[in-house]
């Protein structure tokens, strides 16, 4: 073999090991990028988990009640005026003062009504209501501890030592009483997934946001469906190729791209400036994430329309079958999937969307939960928004917990996509 063989050889080789260093190094940079994108996330999930796991027990305090007609007040039982201007927080005060004697002083009695949150008088109300026989009678009842009794309590066994706050010395102490006579303790918070909005955090839940959410989600998919893909069959398979046609598809694919906060202000002054659509209710809501939500499914639906082979609509032809009858009959039952993946992720983005409810009165404060469409009501990334601003430490608890719940939401609704598109698609 000749020295210039020899060379070019030598030459081959140091340019090949070269090569495949550069290969080695960008997977290398591959796995270290995905690695850092996991590792973000699940820092993520694990500050939100360790934040706000501790909203779904709640701390209750038990008491033992009197119903006392002279502290309530009334006379009659069967008068309805009377239970309701009854005085229930008298019963809740005489309760703690029985069960610790040696309170004295204004301060003090102040301190020690604290600790019990002001709705055990809205339960008592409730339980003699319902039961007129209770009346001059005792019994032993949870009640919710106030917010500051329940972040102390949740925090007594926390490696960073229990959390003060807002605590008094003495709070402490009646804590610790009730602790040693087994009569505080945690459990499931059943009330975050009832209840609407609240000034006190421990008796604010996510119910009201959850149903708001779903009657917005319901009229979004009522009127996004039908329109987006009725538009993408037109388009399609029977709209003219021309610069209209290429105008609107352009613009189609503009809007996907336009910040949600945009329709937030065309909602503003389409539907309530112009229409005169109700501020702060899932009508509005849907009608504004309907039309945020068109352009994608317009667009994942002309894709699935396009993935059907060619000779599926010539074959319908060739037997005699309509264009329209091709398309109903054959096309879109097939496009099917991934219409309903495009949809669903679709769903998922107005889900979670902020900007453009805040822009149409979606921020107003709901302590009821919703009956109907036209009911005033949030939605739960409104409801996160909301409490993210609130200064009490329980609230901090409360948001990452409902961003927790928005985030199953999410993942729940994701996967459902990918595994209809598993289960209906079909290989050519």
């Amino acid at each position: 073999m000749s020295n210039s063989s020899k060379g070019t050889t030598e030459l081959i080789r140091k340019t090949l090991a070269k090569r495949y260093r550069a290969e080695k190094r960008f997977r290398l940079y591959g796995v270290i990028a995905i690695l850092f994108g996991v590792s973000c996330v699940a820092t993520l999930f694990v500050d939100i988990i360790g934040k706000g796991h501790g909203a779904f027990r709640q701390t209750y305090i038990q008491l033992h009640v009197n119903y006392d007609a002279d502290i309530l007040g009334v006379s009659d039982i069967n008068d309805s005026q009377q239970v309701a201007l009854a005085d229930f927080s008298g019963l809740v005060k005489k309760s703690l003062r029985t069960k610790f004697t040696d309170v004295s002083g204004r301060r003090e009695k102040r301190e020690l009504y604290k600790i019990v949150s002001n709705s055990a008088e809205y339960e008592l109300a409730d339980r003699l209501k319902a039961s007129h026989s209770l009346l001059g009678q005792s019994e032993k009842i949870w009640v919710l501890a106030d917010d500051d009794i329940d972040t102390y309590f949740k925090s007594l066994n926390s490696s960073d030592g229990p959390f003060i706050g807002r605590t008094s010395e003495k709070q402490q102490q009646w804590i610790q009483s009730l602790i040693d006579d087994g009569q505080i303790e945690l459990r499931f918070n059943s009330g975050f997934f009832k209840t609407g909005d609240s000034r006190e955090p421990e008796q604010a839940g996510i119910g009201g946001a959850i149903v708001g959410s779903l009657f917005t989600l319901f009229i979004t998919l009522a009127l996004a469906f039908p329109i987006g893909v009725a538009a993408a069959v037109y388009l399609e398979e029977f709209a003219p190729k021309n610069r209209w046609t290429d105008f609107i598809e352009v613009n189609i694919n503009n809007l996907a791209a336009v910040p949600s906060i945009i329709f937030g202000l065309l909602g503003l002054a389409i539907f309530i400036n112009f229409f005169h659509v109700p501020r702060s209710v899932p009508i509005i809501g849907g009608l504004v994430l309907a039309v945020m939500t068109l352009p994608t499914i317009i667009i994942s639906s002309r894709a699935a329309i396009k993935s059907v082979p060619p000779s599926i609509r010539e074959a319908g032809i060739g037997i005699g079958a309509s264009p329209v009858q091709v398309v109903l009959h054959h096309v879109l039952p097939l496009a099917l999937p991934g219409m309903l993946t495009g949809t669903i992720i679709g769903m998922a983005q107005a889900l979670g969307e902020t900007a453009p409810l805040l822009m149409i009165g979606m921020v107003a404060f709901i302590v009821d939960v919703p009956g109907g469409f036209t009911d005033p009501a949030t939605v739960l990334p409104v409801q996160i928004f909301l409490w993210a601003d609130s200064p009490e430490r329980a609230f901090v608890e409360k948001t990452s917990a409902a961003i927790m719940v928005l985030l199953a939401f999410l993942i729940t609704m994701n996967t459902v996509a990918v595994v209809l598109r598993k289960r209906l698609e079909r290989r050519w």
